[in-house]
């Protein structure tokens, strides 16, 4: 009898090409109903609620009801981060399921990964932060530094409040289509947070985009300069 974690049932799971479309659907953040991710997948919304009950089953996904409706997101870090790096994963090996169009140079530049800044910018942050010894990474671990904590400070981050948070402030998350690591954890989703409320940026309505105002492109690159990359 084999022992240890059965990664066939979860590789079945998000194998399913339905399923794999409503779960990217839900790496946006934002919670959806059956509806709304049966559009997403392209299927009737009692195939949607089937698949939808297996994936619950297994931990991928959550739901709560509102009134008269249910919503489905993600059901923790655990499940966003498994998933970009699966899309980094296929990326890297040229299993892309369609040309570009034209919402995927917005899609590069900056979007949301579950619930923080991925793309050329999210990478772009992190690479800054390790630059300037702010945030120091190790393999696939990374911690907030002494210094970086006196940053994260300045930016208006409460640093007391991720503390009380049952998952890492920091983590790195394998960027799809920088292939490289951008910022995860509760800081990243502080960081992201704090753009959006400081007018800097707005979630696209229709996609995972991220639209950074003018003004706002110009502020976060003074406050994360660009490093020259070899």
């Amino acid at each position: 009898m084999k022992e240890g974690p059965d990664i066939a049932q979860i590789g079945a799971l998000i194998g399913d090409p339905a399923r794999a479309n409503m779960l990217t659907a839900l790496m946006g953040g934002q919670a959806l109903t059956a509806t709304e991710l049966a559009g997403a997948a392209g299927i009737t919304l009692q195939t949607a609620s089937s698949h939808l009950a297996k994936l619950e089953a297994g931990s991928l996904v959550t739901q709560r009801k509102q009134g008269r409706h249910r919503y489905f997101a993600l059901s923790d870090d655990e499940v966003g981060l498994l998933l970009e790096g699966l899309m980094g994963f296929a990326a890297n090996r040229g299993f892309l399921r369609a040309r570009p169009g034209p919402k995927d140079p917005a899609l590069r530049k900056a979007r949301v990964c579950y619930n923080h800044l991925a793309g050329d910018f999210g990478v772009r942050m992190l690479d800054r932060l390790v630059a300037d010894g702010h945030v120091a990474v190790n393999g696939d671990d990374a911690i907030l530094t002494e210094a970086g904590e006196a940053r994260m400070a300045e930016i208006g981050i409460n640093l007391d409040t991720l503390r009380g948070q049952r998952r890492p402030i920091c983590r790195t998350c394998l960027d799809w289509s920088e292939r490289r690591s951008h910022l995860a954890g509760s800081l990243g989703e502080a960081l992201l947070i704090r753009f959006i409320d400081r007018g800097w940026a707005r979630r696209s309505g229709d996609s995972r985009a991220v639209q950074f105002t003018p003004a706002g492109e110009r502020a976060f690159l003074d406050l994360f300069p660009v490093l020259d990359r070899v």
